[in-house]
């Protein structure tokens, strides 16, 4: 089996040879579950004209959008950093109404913001349900996910 780190360079290579968004989505979630061991990906974009986030993928429901300052995703855009929570109801942040709406139960997730080049925040990916919870180790390679993310994303200009 291979090590997080191979399975991250590769990803970073791959993620290149997406020739459009549309391809480079399924693409980025599919690798996010896989190197993270997470149930369920969620990539969601922040419409600043808007002020809210809308996801462009989310496994298993239909787009979900929110004003950009609720939720655990909306602290990630307002502290600009990572988030783990391994007891999501249990944090007054966490919209366990999407929960409600979409059926799913969400046991844990973590998040991590996407920059653009300016290094303004222009989206979030959360991970849900890893089996055992997230641990500090995974905010590091999200962080190296999500910056491969961020340089796809900045080069389809997104």
């Amino acid at each position: 089996m291979k090590n997080r780190y191979t399975q991250l360079t590769e990803f970073g290579k791959n993620l290149f040879n997406q020739t459009s968004l549309i391809d480079g989505l399924p693409y980025i979630s599919l690798n996010a579950k896989t190197i993270i061991g997470a149930e369920r990906c969620s990539i969601f974009m922040y419409d600043t004209h808007k002020d809210e986030l809308w996801t462009t993928l989310a496994d298993g429901i239909e787009k979900i959008i929110i004003p950009y300052d609720l939720g655990i995703v909306g602290q990630t855009i307002k502290m600009a950093k990572p988030i783990i929570e391994n007891d999501p109801y249990g944090n007054s942040n966490f919209l366990s109404d999407v929960d409600m709406q979409t059926g799913y139960y969400t046991q844990n997730l973590l998040t991590s913001p996407i920059f653009n080049s300016k290094r303004e925040i222009i989206g979030v990916i959360e991970v849900l349900n890893k089996k055992g919870g997230f641990t500090k180790q995974d905010i590091e390679y999200l962080t190296a996910f999500t910056n491969y993310v961020s340089d796809f994303l900045n080069v389809k200009n997104i």
